[in-house]
């Protein structure tokens, strides 16, 4: 499993420059609130995703006063040997990822080959906001386990604006029309089938590890919808071709598909708590660790960014343990709390490494 050793940071977010070498096991991070805990497992996340974990644009990502940022990771890589990557990033837009100096041809050959799974207070997103959250939330981690599902996902989306641009301008040729449909139906039919596949493999690990949080006192799931369920695409293009005509986009399809999240056959956006909401969060990112580990072979890295707040310690304990205890990759954890976290991983593993930040500096303790 891929190993970050060291990391080299310049002018991202409030760092400005820092190197620091890392355990091969538990990584922990403390310091107040806005002291850049946060920004450096962004930092490891973006070398392994070529972008922010949380910022859309990486405008956000910059210094202040700065226009070019860069991080660089030496991995010990499943094979043994060591990898340097590496990624920076201009304000004109410029962006370059390198693996052992050499550039990738394209960003998107690299998605996949440092696994990551980051678990954070933003999670709440996937429960709050719309479907593109959920969907952006599946597709990156299909993305990571299956390149075709990447490639093929891109390929989707330049034909859905190829479309969109022929309704808009209400240019759309009915045989041109058809033959994109044609390309557009084999391409997602796939696309459907893995999000079919994803939703009925991630729902009963999501609800073995709401049960250590909730001790049970609830049952979760995940229901998978889309238009897809009712035909084939060209048949739901048809159903729809009257207003999408008047819409002028693309009404109907995978890129409408949404991924239900339940508590006792509700939608938990509607009946659940924040705190449940939260434990379902952590049991849906321990479940995706768990499923990635049991597709690579290995497990992937472990961002955890204040995870322990507004949540049981001693539940916490356990789905640490459990993760911990079973094969684990390399884990990150943030907390304010110094001492709630070490009582907590000092408990779990003897082989791990304390680091404080003030103002985006970092000292190993």
């Amino acid at each position: 499993m891929p190993v970050l050793e060291k990391i080299v940071i310049s002018d991202f977010r409030n760092i400005g420059f820092q190197e620091l070498f890392f355990s091969p096991n538990i990584n922990c991070i403390s310091g107040n609130n806005g002291e850049g805990k946060t920004n450096l497992l962004d930092a490891v996340y973006y070398l392994s995703m070529t972008k922010s974990a949380f910022a859309s644009s990486d405008r956000y990502n910059f210094r202040y006063g700065t226009d070019e940022f860069s991080i660089g990771g030496t991995y010990r890589m499943h094979n043994g040997l060591e990898s340097r990557f590496s990624v920076s990033v201009r304000a004109s837009g410029e962006k370059k990822i390198r693996r052992d100096d050499k550039p990738y041809q394209k960003i998107s050959e690299h998605i996949g080959v440092l696994p990551v799974v980051m678990v954070s207070p933003s999670d709440i997103s996937l429960v709050s906001e719309s479907g593109e959250e959920r969907r952006r939330f599946v597709n990156s981690v299909l993305s990571q386990m299956d390149r075709e599902y990447l490639y093929s996902l891109q390929q989707h989306n330049r034909l859905l604006a190829q479309r969109n641009s022929m309704l808009k301008g209400h240019t759309a040729n009915p045989e041109l029309m058809e033959v994109l449909d044609a390309r557009m139906e084999k391409i997602a039919q796939p696309l459907f089938e893995a999000r079919r596949k994803f939703a009925d493999d991630i729902g009963p690990a999501v609800a073995q590890y709401y049960n250590v949080l909730s001790a049970g006192r609830e049952t979760v799931g995940i229901e998978y919808r889309s238009d897809l369920q009712s035909g084939s695409l060209t048949d739901v293009f048809r159903k729809y071709s009257g207003r999408d005509s008047a819409l002028g986009y693309t009404s109907s399809g995978i890129q409408r598909d949404d991924f239900v999240f339940t508590m006792d056959g509700h939608p938990i956006r509607r009946c659940g708590s924040q705190g449940q909401q939260k434990s379902f969060l952590v049991s849906l990112k321990f479940a995706q660790y768990e499923i990635m580990k049991e597709s690579y072979g290995f497990a992937p890295m472990l961002l955890l960014d204040d995870v322990f707040d507004k949540l049981d310690m001693t539940r916490i304990a356990n789905l640490l343990s459990m993760v911990a205890g079973n094969e684990f990759g390399q884990i990150f954890i943030t907390d304010s709390n110094k001492v709630r976290m070490s009582g907590i991983v000092d408990a779990i593993t003897s082989d791990r490494a304390y680091f404080e930040t003030i103002g985006g500096t970092f000292t190993g303790l």
